[in-house]
């Protein structure tokens, strides 16, 4: 017994010796390198480019690496996080930023949190730069320079359900004003702007496309529309594809897929003409990344013809192409879409259309949080009142006068702030008591508007229903009279017999 012990003891103290030997090596090992990447993309484009990077990294370089992506929301939710992490720590969280137009990049370019990567510094790159144009229809397809870089392109439009339409008598949308309309109320669909970027753009292009007074009046009536809010632009095309909605404000590869989906008999999608932009979506370096180097080497394969294929092809069907899930998206490289114009599956080439909106991305970045803080407080905040309001002209019409209703029309639409004075705002909106105390000022605005246009409306009505009242006791009065009149003279007539 006491031999087996020391046997024992023996073979403990050997293993002892070899763990001690070997675990320093194991725990000095090089742990993998990552990219960590945070993004408004939705999970088949993170599944596709995390696959297909990693595995382009392992055959160009001989080792592993590893795309860790963080998506806490919409871009507005991504750019709250990015800014809020560089109020307190000057590294970034995060190596890149993806996904999410141009506004918020500029915003980030303005606050100087994005890293320059310049096309003077590798020549590989500056090479697939060359392949991309500058611009499209006046907006940049990358910043000029070189902080951040369109990474695909997306149209901003409206998806509706052609039986639904049908069934109800309603229209079909060929611009974003028919969206207005009253016979639409409750039939609309919106994702939350505040929260989703490519819903944001939708509103921003009105207010472009309109002009500021004009753009939120329309807008207005759109919300008044609109039977609720969801956080994600995704959710929008598939209430419009079971018919919970009729009509959705959506970006195209999601309009796209849904009609894939379900069929162009059944779903269609409209981008309004010379109403709405062709724009880049977009990607970054952030300021003091954890990993600078293989930031611009992800940077590089999402721009080169293997990463912008992934846009392009259908899922499963090409060693080049996804794997997984379709992306539907175009591309930023024009010459792709002949070499794939037999095997890709989106259906329009935006270098080739002609009728675009003249979309200034400078202004609309930098009100970009102003913008949806004012949405906020005119629309969600307050959309029972809106809708309350809205219902009331509606259902007074043809029972007061024509310019009662004008009247009540315009308090409904009004705006608290002009163009100039939202573009000043913007200037003190990273000032957080600013900012509550003109959000709090607006929803008391919105109140009092919708509350007043509902007084204009029953103030009509009552005095419509008391002229109604003294017509029919008039009409009673004459009748009275009339009778008494007719009964005096037959009396009379009577005696004199």
């Amino acid at each position: 017994m006491v031999r087996m012990g020391l046997r024992s003891l023996l073979v403990l103290a050997l293993l002892a010796l070899v763990l001690s030997l070997v675990v320093p090596y194991a725990a000095a090992a090089p742990a993998k390198k990552q990219v960590k990447i945070i993004t408004p993309h939705w999970e088949g484009i993170r599944y596709e480019y995390k696959l297909a990077f990693e595995k382009w990294y392992r055959e160009k370089y001989g080792e592993e690496v590893e795309v860790v992506f963080e998506a806490p929301g919409g871009t507005g939710v991504c750019v709250r996080v990015i800014e809020d992490w560089f109020s307190k720590h000057e590294e970034s969280n995060w190596d890149i930023l993806w996904g999410g137009g141009v506004d918020p990049f500029l915003r980030l370019k303005e606050k100087g949190l994005l890293t320059k990567f310049s096309p003077e510094e590798d020549p590989e790159w500056a090479e697939m730069l060359s392949k991309v144009p500058k611009d499209i229809a006046g907006i940049p397809m990358y910043d000029p320079e070189y902080y951040w870089f369109g990474t695909a392109l997306s149209g901003f439009g409206i998806i509706y359900n052609k039986a639904v339409l049908k069934a109800e008598g309603l229209p079909e949308p060929k611009t974003w004003e028919d969206l207005a309309k009253p016979e639409l109320m409750g039939w609309v669909a919106s994702a939350d702007p505040r929260r989703s970027g490519s819903t944001h753009m939708c509103y921003e292009i009105i207010l472009q496309a309109y002009g500021w007074e004009k753009g939120w009046e329309i807008i207005t009536l759109i919300g008044a529309n609109v039977k609720d809010f969801p956080e994600h632009s995704s959710a929008i095309p598939e209430m419009v594809a079971t018919g919970e909605a009729a009509y959705g404000l959506a970006i195209d590869f999601y309009a796209w897929a849904q009609i894939a989906k379900v069929g162009a008999e059944k779903i269609g999608y409209v981008m309004p003409e010379g109403l709405t932009v062709i724009n880049p979506d977009s990607i970054a370096i952030l300021k003091n990344p954890p990993n600078p180097e293989l930031a611009k080497i992800f940077v590089k394969f999402v721009m080169s013809k293997a990463g912008q294929k992934l846009w392009m092809l259908p899922a499963g069907k090409y060693p080049d192409g996804p794997q997984k899930y379709t992306l539907g998206r175009m591309c930023v490289l024009p010459e792709l879409y002949d070499e794939l114009k037999d095997r890709s599956i989106v259906p329009v080439n935006p270098f080739e259309v002609k009728s675009v909106l003249e979309y200034d991305p400078a202004k609309g970045g930098k009100r970009w949080s102003v913008v949806n803080d004012l949405f906020g407080a005119l629309i969600i905040d307050t959309h029972d009142e809106l809708v309350a309001a809205w219902k009331a002209i509606q259902e007074a019409k043809g029972k007061v006068p024509d310019d009662v209703l004008a009247k009540a029309y315009k308090e409904l639409v009004k705006v608290p702030v002009s163009e100039e004075e939202a573009l000043a705002l913007a200037e003190k909106w990273g000032d957080q008591a600013f900012r509550n105390e003109k959000i709090s000022e607006w929803r008391q605005f919105a109140k009092a508007k919708y509350q007043n246009a509902r007084k204009i409306i029953a103030e009509a009505l009552g005095r419509a229903e008391q002229a109604k009242l003294m017509q029919t006791i008039a009409i009673a009065v004459v009748a009275i009279v009339a009778i008494a009149a007719v009964a005096f003279f037959l009396i009379r007539k009577r005696k004199t017999r």
